[in-house]
């Protein structure tokens, strides 16, 4: 794996100021920074791209295809409403991570289904920016072991 496309949902922009006790107090510069320190340490090329939009977010996933080896995505909101992205992630058939900075199946009932994790081969919740580190190591090694689930 060469490539990871890190692919943030709705509000993530609000990181640090958006319920700081949900979410932490660091921001989605820091965020971006961690992922990409991440990147560098298991010798991976990470781009980030942030949307409210869901449409946006669907052509970044499309325009995955042929340019990135996997997909690491925390849809936010989305998580539990877009079939779009459902759908674009099955298209695409890139290895998919699905990751939430909180745990949304610990919390309101409306958040216990991720549309999106049906098309991922890994999910991991509730461990802040630690759970970007962990997706991305699993799809480094996800070529090398995919029956790793």
């Amino acid at each position: 794996m060469n490539k990871i496309l890190v692919i943030n949902g709705p509000n993530l922009n609000m990181l640090g100021i958006r319920e700081p006790d949900i979410y932490g107090k660091q921001t989605y510069a820091d965020l971006v920074e961690f992922v990409k320190q991440v990147g560098a340490d298991v010798s991976v090329e990470v781009d980030c791209v942030q949307s409210n939009h869901e449409g946006v977010i669907v052509e970044a996933i499309q325009g995955a295809l042929g340019k990135y080896d996997g997909i690491v995505i925390n849809p936010a909101a989305y998580t539990h409403t877009s079939i779009a992205i459902l759908d674009a992630l099955k298209a695409v058939n890139l290895p998919a991570a699905e990751v939430h900075i909180s745990n949304p199946w610990e919390r309101d009932d409306f958040r216990r289904e991720s549309y999106a994790g049906m098309a991922c081969v890994y999910a991991c919740a509730g461990l802040g920016f630690e759970g970007y580190a962990c997706a991305i190591k699993f799809l480094v090694e996800y070529p090398n072991n995919p029956q790793q689930l």
